[in-house]
């Protein structure tokens, strides 16, 4: 299982958010990619971004630093999301260098662009599926449908999605530990990996994944608690490794 640092970017500046507010964030750092090469330096192996302006926007609007960040590290994959809606963006990204592209709210209102960019970028098309109380929320989570996020995961089972980040908005930035039960079930829901995200506060909730981590889990996110120290992501991964 792969630790998975998060830098959430907002205008320009490394952030974290409370339940996905955009009035509620935390500025940890004004140098995103100095960041990038802090969790490097600690032995991450991948990389996960967030433009959250893009997320409201509807397109990319750090772009620049997502590309700074690629160019500074080639050889750490990298998996962006927000603001992703056509294809030219993600061609975009992968030019760029980011090895994966997380596509969110298109996924949930347009489902058959899921299968077209799988189509179009084999092997590089990551679903996102955020969801409160099990029932899916797109627009930078501003709005919650009425589809169950378990069902929406069968729908793309056939189409090649690389893996689903799976995100509990109720636990997200909250420290309030993972939701390792909704977690297990998005992870059996289908065949497709999950990488699980929101609330992981510390070694406790890496033991509780990784102990799952057979049904399906193949990474997780971390942001507020190695920004916070309240995680230490080189144990984290030594750690899962050992399993």
């Amino acid at each position: 299982m792969l630790i998975i640092p998060a830098i959430d970017l907002k205008d320009g500046k490394c952030v974290r958010l409370r339940q996905g507010l955009m009035d509620d964030s935390t500025v940890f750092s004004d140098d995103p990619v100095a960041v990038a090469g802090r969790w490097v330096e600690q032995g991450c192996r991948r990389l996960h971004l967030v433009d959250l302006n893009g997320a409201f926007d509807g397109k990319p609007v750090n772009g620049e630093i997502v590309t700074e960040i690629a160019r500074a590290y080639p050889d750490l994959p990298i998996q962006i999301g927000g603001g992703i809606r056509n294809a030219a963006t993600i061609e975009h990204y992968l030019e760029a260098g980011v090895n994966y592209v997380i596509i969110g709210t298109k996924a949930v209102k347009e489902p058959a662009f899921v299968t077209e960019m799988c189509k179009a970028f084999p092997g590089h098309v990551i679903v996102g599926l955020d969801a409160k109380n099990g029932l899916v929320a797109t627009d930078g989570w501003a709005e919650v449908s009425e589809i169950q996020a378990t069902e929406l995961a069968r729908k793309f089972e056939q189409d090649g999605v690389d893996s689903i980040v799976y995100t509990d908005i109720d636990r997200d930035g909250m420290m309030q530990g993972v939701n390792v039960h909704a977690t297990v079930a998005m992870a059996k829901a289908s065949s497709i990996p999950v990488i699980a995200s929101g609330g992981i506060t510390n070694m406790e909730d890496i033991r509780a994944l990784a102990d799952v981590a057979s049904e399906g889990i193949s990474g997780a996110i971390t942001g507020r608690a190695i920004y916070e120290g309240s995680l230490d992501l080189a144990e984290a991964q030594q750690y899962c490794d050992g399993k």
